[in-house]
């Protein structure tokens, strides 16, 4: 029999770790290829991870709420065959984030060496007063940072939890400080006995809940997303430029060809792509829009990768990211933006699916809303909120002069980063997409 080490798998460039949620599989079950053996979660997505391998599962190298890199060893499947395998089938099925080859390691090597990581430091623990994350714990085990030390961190997270950056600021702080008897106070990371020097922090107020109120934990993404959103809001200058579409010749124009679409391409014709295929020719117009903000440098993005706000079956919102979208014709974006709502509402979205992204779109017309004032999804620098479009009166101009007709009319919520982007820019590039949306040929073949 040989044995098939099952590694946590690439999940996007800039994920380099996750948390285990749940095992599929228990030891002395047997697992077929592309089963589901456990359940990870980042701070991106939470995704299943399959076995490359027909097998029995004979080990579990971690446990739920374990932290776990990138390529590390998870589980151990015995297949079968003779020696022992590093990621990889007899056959050349390789790991997908293996890009190198490494020397195989007998299991109990395995083992051994993931508990000596365990091991190297006491674990520390939460108390009733401080809760501590398993990715804050897992940091300060490797780092070899006491229950002492880490109690006197200050942290900067909701309930003055310690979070990610506290921790790995105290390391850098700490590795940083020179080696002296007496403590270096100017270079000494921020501990909670400095709170009396440092500003006081603005406390949300107390809510107070009566025996009737219903008390409800928000979800792991619901957290995360609320994160994000503070994060956002706290790190960019938002302002917001607004502007009206017609869009009647693109309303028609799909009313004619819906039907057609559906049986030659096998796919449902919404608004959606359309809308995405002006916003990404706007930002080839305009690529002082398609950037990201690097301290005081400016990151001008090669390729144009648009995120699409998509709802989740709990009522959050995920990212997925449509990839060289300026490349795509209206079938390719078609046939994108249903796959990734479609796998957004099924929870099948993979890491990689919602990195990368340059530029956001959402749709607030979705729930009624006419107009919209989107949060930046960091690191962009903009984010584009699409109306519900309203059959209203307006004043159609022609050579023969001005009416008033009945037309299809939407608008277009710009939101950007004013720290480098001006007001100019920001209105001249909602106006392109608009043009675009506007100079729709109504006559347009599929």
């Amino acid at each position: 029999m040989a044995k098939f080490e099952l590694k946590l798998p690439k999940m996007g460039e800039s994920v380099a770790e996750a948390t285990i949620t749940s095992w599929l599989k228990e030891v002395g079950d047997t697992i077929e290829a592309d089963e589901a053996v456990f359940e990870i979660a980042t701070d991106k997505v939470d995704s299943e991870v399959p076995s490359e391998v027909d097998g029995v599962l004979i080990e579990k190298l971690y446990n739920v709420d374990d932290v776990v890199k990138v390529g590390e060893t998870i589980a151990i499947i015995e297949i079968e065959g003779e020696g022992s395998n590093q990621g990889s089938s007899e056959t050349g099925s390789a790991s997908e984030n293996q890009e190198e080859e490494h020397e195989p390691a007998a299991v109990a090597e395995v083992s051994k060496s993931v508990e000596k990581a365990k091991e190297s430091t006491a674990p520390v623990t939460s108390s009733d007063e401080r809760f501590y994350s398993p990715l804050v714990k897992n940091i300060a085990q490797k780092e070899n940072i006491s229950q002492d030390e880490l109690d006197a961190i200050e942290g900067t997270g909701k309930d003055n939890r310690v979070t990610k950056n506290d921790i790995l600021d105290y390391v850098e702080g700490r590795n940083s400080k020179p080696a002296s008897k007496a403590q270096d106070t100017t270079s000494a990371p921020k501990l909670a006995t400095q709170k009396t020097s440092s500003p006081a922090k603005q406390q949300a107020s107390p809510v107070v809940a009566s025996g009737d109120d219903e008390i409800i934990e928000m979800t792991r993404m619901g957290k995360l997303v609320a994160h994000h959103m503070v994060q956002s809001v706290q790190t960019s200058a938002h302002v917001q430029s607004f502007i009206e579409a017609d869009v009647t010749n693109i309303w028609n124009w799909r009313k004619k060809v819906k039907s057609d679409f559906a049986k030659r391409e096998g796919e449902n014709l919404t608004f959606t792509p359309i809308f995405m295929e002006a916003v990404a020719k706007a930002l080839r117009d305009f690529p002082m829009m398609n950037i990201s903000l690097q301290g005081e440098t400016i990151v001008k993005k090669k390729h144009i990768n648009l995120g699409m706000a998509a709802a989740l079956p709990d009522g959050n919102l995920i990212v997925p990211v449509i990839k060289d979208a300026d490349q795509l014709n209206l079938v390719g974006m078609t046939k994108k933006v249903n796959d990734l709502a479609l796998r957004a509402r099924e929870n099948k979205l993979k890491p990689d699916d919602i990195q990368g992204g340059t530029y956001t779109v959402t749709n607030v017309g979705t729930f009624g809303s006419i107009m919209g004032t989107p949060i930046i999804n960091q690191p962009q620098v903009g984010i584009l909120a699409l109306g519900a479009i309203r059959k209203v009166p307006a004043v159609v101009e022609t050579p023969d002069g001005d009416f008033i007709g009945i037309r299809y009319r939407m608008f277009l919520s710009h939101s950007y980063d004013h720290r480098v982007v001006n007001g100019a820019l920001g209105g001249q590039f909602v106006k392109a997409v608009k043009d675009y949306l506007e100079a729709w040929d109504a006559n347009r073949e599929i």
